[in-house]
């Protein structure tokens, strides 16, 4: 369960370049440019998302790929709760405030300071995509786009040496909504993430208002 922290981490970030981050490619690749541009519109019509996940990591350490699964909301404007189900109860919950971790009776675990306050940041940016915001990842990534707003991969690789020494590549695939990211780290580890249901909210229920402290 050591690398859930950056898997979200990771997942918020790929969601966040799907919705909107891939303007900018207008300037560098104009063939891809206008589906780039169709499809952050599409999913950026959300205000929220709620789906399920079954997320697989091959480690380059364990002879086994790591399976979990459970459920996601995304909210632009209040923040994401990420919760496992199996094979461990485990939440996520991600707002401008920072991350809490809760166990599997919703009850706060200690955490490292310096992996929440980044996995934060992120969701941060991801909501300022979702504004209209670019200016944050920009100069950061190239983009391949095929297919179309029906059926689109988008298949990002790190422009800036410094990030990619840690990150390889991110791969997404989806319609309305986004079904599956890939994401190949530079050590060699893989996660893939695949999401069904997925569905528009516009308000998080009462449980998860509290959770995300919203009044």
């Amino acid at each position: 369960m050591a690398g859930l922290n950056n898997t979200v981490r990771a997942w918020v970030a790929a969601l966040m370049l799907a919705t909107s981050t891939l303007a900018y490619t207008a300037t560098e690749a104009p063939a891809d440019s206008i589906l780039v541009s169709q499809v952050a519109a599409q999913l950026a019509q959300a205000h929220g998302v709620r789906a399920q996940f079954v997320q697989t990591q091959s480690l380059q350490a364990m002879q086994k790929p790591l399976v979990s699964s459970g459920t996601l909301l995304f909210l632009r404007d209040q923040g994401a709760v990420w919760r496992i189900e199996q094979p461990t109860r485990m939440t996520y919950v991600m707002t401008d405030a920072g991350v809490t971790t809760l166990d599997a009776n919703d009850k706060p675990m200690a955490r490292g300071a310096r992996n929440g306050a980044g996995v934060a940041q992120v969701s941060r940016m991801m909501r300022a995509m979702l504004a209209g915001d670019l200016s944050a990842l920009y100069s950061q990534f190239s983009v391949n786009a095929q297919g179309n707003t029906s059926r689109w991969q988008l298949k990002l690789t790190p422009a800036q040496p410094q990030l990619a020494q840690a990150l390889r590549g991110l791969d997404l695939a989806g319609d309305t909504y986004v079904r599956s990211i890939r994401i190949r780290a530079a050590n060699g580890d893989e996660t893939r993430i695949e999401f069904t249901g997925s569905t528009r909210v516009d308000a998080p229920n009462a449980a998860e208002r509290t959770l995300l402290g919203a009044p």
